[in-house]
């Protein structure tokens, strides 16, 4: 064989085990028109972060191993980076044009718990950099058998509520700082001895980073990967096209702030399957903020999530709060729910609403759903640990920005024991919830059938089951 057709055989290999899954079988049988994603390939270059001066004993600092690794792939024109088994203890990672981060079976990547290593370099901007980032890059994936470990509890408050006695002395004894009240612990002045980068408590806690950011950025790969314990949310693409996650395993304790699993914020064309999710906020979520000028995303589209299991999680999916620039396209199908506190969860309020098109929900199985199998809010509000201030006053402005769930279809769904089946309320005055249809469902409650505000929330029901746990009807 030639050296050229060696060359091409071996591109070709690489491209074909990059996409072992056709995953065109992904968009058959679609109830609405979803543009799909497109293939992509890594080169084939390969660097073990070994070999570039890291060392993966759980103690030396490898964050100038990784970047002298993705530096010297960028410089070869794009290649795979090897995590081999080990712990591998680093600061923050910059993910460059056509670079691939592969974790071997037993490699752990740790985020160190020293928050300088994620300020902006910059002393007049006070700005965490999320512990894996990218911003406007193309071809970029993170894959493989490892765990990737953002070390969250060194960042995040937690509630006293929430906690076991066991859990709280745990907290007490890394250190950490605990309100007056006794009902919140914060990760300030812990016993690691690092210092801290704000002037107070809560102020830190405001800083706190995403595990995985990607802005702006097109054609993405995360595949086979754990991602956990991130500081705030774990998975979080902003303003990317052309997005696979395939297989990923993203968890955190169930009592955590804000620790969301799969965020797309404002993303389009995206395929979210086979993933396991176990988190303390909400499960898979779209959000859409207000158009920004430069970018040309704004809303969320042409999405298909298909063959995810979620368990604890505020949502299994959810939608919002921010859906000002819109959700259109998306198709959630063949997804299980066990143990979150809602199943379809659907939340927004003035000054973060936008127009919800051509979203199609079916044969989402669930049990033990603490909260409702479906609901629709829209008065919600968002609140960091230990705020407790009163409830918004809108201006003019904000109630420009008027949640319109709408266009909305809901099919075979089936929820077994759940404390309210649907909930549903707008806003007086405003026509905010409207064009649902939800048929060919079962839903077992325990407490109540369903809380619909007929004069805010326009529900259209076919063959809808409710029937209450223990009755005889079981």
């Amino acid at each position: 064989m030639t050296n050229k057709l060696w060359i091409l055989s071996s591109l070709l290999c690489f491209v074909l085990s990059t996409w072992a899954i056709d995953y065109n079988t992904c968009y058959k049988d679609l109830p609405t028109q979803v543009k799909a994603v497109e293939a992509f390939a890594i080169p084939q270059n390969e660097i073990n972060l070994k070999d570039v001066g890291g060392i993966g004993d759980g103690i030396t600092l490898c964050t100038d191993a990784f970047e002298k690794g993705l530096t010297q792939l960028t410089e070869q024109g794009g290649g795979r980076l090897i995590v081999p088994e080990g712990v591998w203890l680093t600061g923050p990672i910059i993910l460059r044009n056509n670079t691939e981060l592969h974790l071997e079976r037993n490699a752990i990547v740790v985020f160190s718990p020293d928050k300088r290593l994620y300020l902006e370099k910059n002393d007049e901007i006070r700005r965490v950099h999320p512990c894996i980032r990218a911003s406007k890059q193309k071809n970029i994936a993170i894959t493989g058998q490892g765990i990737i470990d953002g070390n969250g509890q060194q960042w995040r408050p937690v509630k006293r509520l929430k906690s076991s006695n066991t859990e709280w002395e745990r907290y007490l004894d890394m250190g950490g700082q605990v309100t007056e009240k006794g009902d919140l612990w914060y990760p300030w002045q812990m016993a690691n001895g690092y210092p801290d980068i704000a002037d107070d408590a809560k102020k830190q806690e405001g800083m706190r980073n995403d595990l995985i950011r990607l802005t702006d950025c097109q054609n993405i790969l995360l595949e086979g990967v754990t991602i956990q314990n991130a500081p705030r949310f774990h998975v979080h693409p902003c303003f990317c096209e052309n997005i696979i996650i395939d297989g990923i395993t993203v968890r955190s304790e169930w009592n955590v702030q804000n620790a969301d699993g799969i965020d797309l914020s404002d993303c389009r064309r995206a395929l979210i399957v086979n993933c396991n999710v176990s988190v303390g906020d909400d499960g898979i979520c779209l959000k859409s903020n207000k158009p920004t000028k430069g970018r040309d995303i704004a809303g969320c589209e042409d999405m298909v999530i298909m063959n995810n299991t979620v368990n604890h999680a505020h949502g299994g999916f959810v939608l919002g709060s921010e859906i000002a620039s819109g959700i259109r396209r998306i198709v959630v199908r063949d997804n299980t729910f066990s143990g979150t506190d809602v199943g379809l969860r659907f939340k927004s309020s003035l000054s973060r609403g936008g127009r919800t098109e051509a979203l199609y929900f079916s044969n989402i199985m669930m049990n033990d759903i603490a909260g409702e199998a479906i609901s629709f809010q829209c008065d919600y509000v968002n609140r960091q640990a230990g705020d407790n201030s009163e409830i918004p006053v809108f201006s003019k402005v904000d109630r420009q920005w008027v949640p319109q769930f709408q266009d909305i279809h809901i099919n075979n769904v089936v929820c077994y024991n759940c404390k309210t089946g649907i909930k549903a309320k707008g806003i007086k005055g405003l026509s905010c919830v409207k064009n649902i249809n939800i048929s060919n469902c079962t839903i077992v409650y325990n407490k109540n059938e369903h809380l619909i505000d007929q004069e805010t929330a326009q529900l259209l029901m076919n063959n809808v089951r409710f029937l209450r746990l223990g009755s005889s009807q079981q």
